[in-house]
């Protein structure tokens, strides 16, 4: 099925809606390294927590 294709097309439609407004180019690298901590399942580690 297409289930995985939709929810990673719903959650960058999340992202999208979440950039909007910023009028700024870098705006657009900020969106895209949003999404990509966000589907990519990375999950750096805080400062200042353990």
């Amino acid at each position: 099925t297409n289930a995985r294709i939709e929810a990673v097309n719903t959650k960058i439609r999340l992202i999208t809606r979440i950039a909007y407004g910023f009028h700024d180019p870098h705006a657009l690298i900020a969106l895209i390294a949003l999404a990509m901590l966000t589907l990519g399942g990375y999950r750096p580690p805080l400062p200042g927590r353990n």
